[in-house]
């Protein structure tokens, strides 16, 4: 049970340092609603988090879409942005998630499916790290890309506008490429950026500079939440767009992806699927009075 009498239980996770409240409810019975995810989040008032993972039977999801994964997903990572809206999914929140499942005794194996709202995701231990299959990616107006090399504009700030490409990785991505000339730490994140044309759901905003080959830096802000110290769907949308750039895409590419947090690790396959491989940490544990939860 994630509720102990009186009392909440939490872990404390992060995945180059995107960090989330994890809370078991190993017998669907707690639910989560958005008021209370968002006040996990809080970094004054809750426990402060990216986001909230609430760990629960697939078979016990409120989502028929996610029940339909049970049969070869046991756990579904239900993931909330720091806002308390549900999200589809989370590169970095799924290594947390499967590390939390290895350590409690959940999974046994250094392989296993996990359920989340972008569809069943194969996990797999290396090395001290974790790889997640993400699974096939795909741009989102393929003609006007292929036209124009972006589909999108992007404002900073009262700046002139960048040049975007959207990418989707059951999550939406919005990517910069930017400009020479341009100081990707000297960018003013503080507010969201503001996409055109906007997406209907909102969208992360990725923003890259080109470091070598097979390797970038990029910061993000998350649909959701603001800028994070990293953003694993981001990075791999990073990957895709900078290869679709550079006209080499499904040509098995590795890339370096540098992050606030650290560095995460993007294998672009053939056939327009991506890995993501990096470190996940479970740092604390504890317990939260379930009288401060909101309603």
């Amino acid at each position: 049970m994630g509720a102990m009498a009186d009392r909440l239980a939490v872990t404390k996770g992060h995945g180059t340092e995107n960090d989330f409240v994890l809370v078991p409810d190993l017998d669907g019975a707690l639910g989560l609603s958005p008021a209370r995810a968002a006040w996990l989040a809080d970094r004054r008032a809750g426990l402060g988090g990216d986001g909230v993972i609430r760990v629960v039977p697939t078979e016990r999801a409120e989502e028929s879409a996610v029940r339909d994964q049970a049969g070869v997903a046991r756990w579904f990572m239900d993931y909330r942005n720091a806002d308390g809206s549900a999200a589809e999914m989370c590169g970095n929140g799924t290594r947390v998630f499967a590390e939390y499942l290895r350590r409690e005794g959940l999974e046994s194996a250094d392989e296993f499916v996990i359920a989340t709202r972008a569809g069943a995701k194969q996990v797999r231990r290396e090395g001290g790290q974790w790889t997640v299959a993400l699974g096939p990616w795909r741009l989102v107006d393929p003609v006007t890309a292929d036209r124009d090399g972006s589909d999108a504009r992007v404002h900073i700030g009262d700046g002139e506008p960048f040049s975007a490409l959207s990418v989707d990785l059951g999550n939406p991505h919005t990517v910069v490429a930017l400009p020479e000339g341009v100081d990707l730490a000297g960018l003013d994140l503080g507010r969201a950026p503001l996409v055109r044309p906007a997406p209907a759901e909102g969208t992360n905003v990725e923003l890259v500079r080109p470091i070598g080959p097979g390797h970038v830096a990029m910061r993000v802000h998350e649909r959701g939440v603001g800028e994070t110290r990293s953003c694993g769907t981001g990075a791999c949308a990073a990957a895709v767009a900078t290869s679709f750039w550079a006209g080499s895409l499904d040509t098995g590419a590795t890339w370096r992806v540098d992050v606030a947090g650290g560095r995460l690790t993007v294998h672009l396959l053939p056939g327009h699927g991506v890995e993501l491989a990096g470190p996940a940490v479970l740092v604390a544990d504890g317990s939260v009075p379930l009288a401060l939860l909101p309603d």
